[in-house]
């Protein structure tokens, strides 16, 4: 196909811009250095479109840095939040495209570019999702947005980075609230949920090492609820059981096992702790979708491994069960803030969730959950992969459940069952996990075909 779109190119001709069309463009991920031949992400712009009452506005932003929907509505007296994924499809559309590219779409509608990009010499505009990038100069560049707004409402990337004491950012964070009036609030909020009965239980029993399958089935169904979801998991047609599952019993012994069960049940008990917000992020991944999907890759990638290398299959199950557990968390502890952290997510499609929640607040879900789980006296596998699943290169206790987390994470967003921007996978983290990149895609692809049984089985979770 075309690299260049039509409505792209007639603009350019139309105002005498001179441009290049770029193929393969290197780009450098944030936190590693770049060589002279490689592009820094502060030359790649990124288009994001807002819209309010009063209409639409087109943000031209440097990809690394994150919009900041409240600095820009406080420049532009607006209340712009993102338009949903859907609308861009609509409005991609209308252009005879498939994405938009990341290029100022019209002239009828008002413009602002964060001035940084004046200042960062040749920029690349992505057509697309194509991998072709358009190249203009500094002085092309102007040329384009000379009707827009230039104005400072975003912010450089590059200050976050993860703190060695948790305890300490979660302290200070509380104490820079309480001057926002909310500490009564907060200490009322931070007084965390108790650990449901059941899940207590669970956890004495991981600890015991005669339990066996009748105590397990029986801790079990004395909840009910609980047993009617570790049943209707076993008898999915993802399992593909022979006849019928009737009881726990037979959910440990016919399909799951032991190991599975228990950390299973322990995520469905921690799981209903919590109520799902209400109002998320739009076009997210609904919480329990999420929560089956990782559970299931992490089940798929630690299989892959060569057995001398493999983790506990259950704590990696439990930890990719719970690995969006701190967006609960945050919504309960945080709600006045949840809901700016929510669009400024929507708005920023191009960065983790993780750094936006460390400049809305202060600490991010990640860090939340962590602390949370470790209260609780969880696992401290699942408290480390929590914690680290954003950061590959953590080198700390456990960090091979926070690998795969990592890794589960990047490949269910490379097929669109999970949001966020995607990372390089280099041959790194294979090596590391023993892991063969062809195995791990077929992992994944695996989880792609079996997506519908995979949500019915979420859809049995949410009541």
């Amino acid at each position: 196909s075309m690299p260049i779109p039509p409505t792209v190119s007639e603009r350019l001709n139309s105002q005498g811009i001179n441009y290049q069309i770029i193929d393969e463009v290197d780009i450098v991920p944030l936190h590693q250095l770049c060589s002279a031949d490689q592009l820094n992400q502060s030359q790649v712009v990124k288009l994001v479109i807002l819209q309010d009452s009063m209409g639409h506005l087109q943000a031209l932003i440097p990809a690394d840095s994150l919009l900041d929907l409240t600095r820009l509505n406080e420049l532009k007296g607006r209340n712009l939040e993102a338009i949903t994924p859907s609308e861009y499809e609509q409005m991609a559309k209308s252009q005879g495209l498939d994405h938009l590219p990341d290029f100022p779409l019209n002239d009828n509608l008002p413009l602002v570019v964060e001035k940084r990009l004046m200042t960062a010499g040749d920029l690349y505009l992505e057509l697309g999702y194509s991998g072709h990038f358009l190249k203009l100069s500094q002085s092309e560049f102007a040329k384009l947005v000379a009707s827009g707004q230039e104005t400072e409402f975003c912010v450089a990337l590059e200050d976050f980075n993860p703190t060695s004491s948790d305890r300490a950012v979660i302290e200070s964070s509380v104490q820079r609230f309480t001057q926002l009036r909310i500490q009564r609030r907060l200490e009322e909020t931070l007084e965390m949920p108790p650990l449901p009965a059941t899940a207590e239980q669970i956890i004495q029993l991981r600890i015991d090492p005669d339990a066996g399958v009748g105590d397990l089935a029986e801790l079990v169904e004395k909840d009910p609820s609980l047993a009617a979801q570790v049943v209707s998991w076993a008898s999915s047609p993802y399992y593909a059981a022979p006849g019928a599952i009737k009881s726990v019993h037979d959910a440990v012994v016919r399909v799951l096992g032991f190991d599975l069960v228990i950390n299973l049940a322990l995520g469905l008990a921690l799981g209903r702790t919590l109520e799902l917000p209400k109002d998320g992020p739009h076009g997210v991944t609904p919480f329990w979708q999420s929560s089956v999907y990782s559970a299931v890759t992490m089940e798929g990638l630690v299989k892959a491994m060569p057995s001398e290398r493999r983790p506990s299959l259950g704590l990696a199950y439990l930890s990719g069960l719970l690995s969006n557990y701190g967006y609960l968390v945050l919504a309960h502890i945080f709600p006045p803030y949840f809901k700016v952290i929510c669009r400024n997510i929507e708005a920023n499609g191009h960065v983790d969730p993780h750094l936006i929640e460390q400049h809305v607040v202060g600490l991010d879900r990640e860090t939340l959950a962590s602390q949370l789980m470790e209260c609780w006296s969880m696992p401290e596998e699942v408290v480390h992969a929590l914690r680290w699943q954003n950061y590959p290169s953590y080198q700390g206790d456990y960090n091979l459940y926070a690998r795969l987390l990592y890794l589960s994470n990047q490949l269910l967003r490379r097929v669109d069952l999970m949001q966020g921007p995607l990372h390089n996978l280099g041959d790194e983290i294979f090596t590391d996990l023993g892991l063969e990149r062809e195995d791990a895609l077929a992992v994944i692809n695996h989880v792609v075909a079996r997506k519908d049984e995979l949500k019915q089985m979420a859809g049995n979770l949410e009541g």
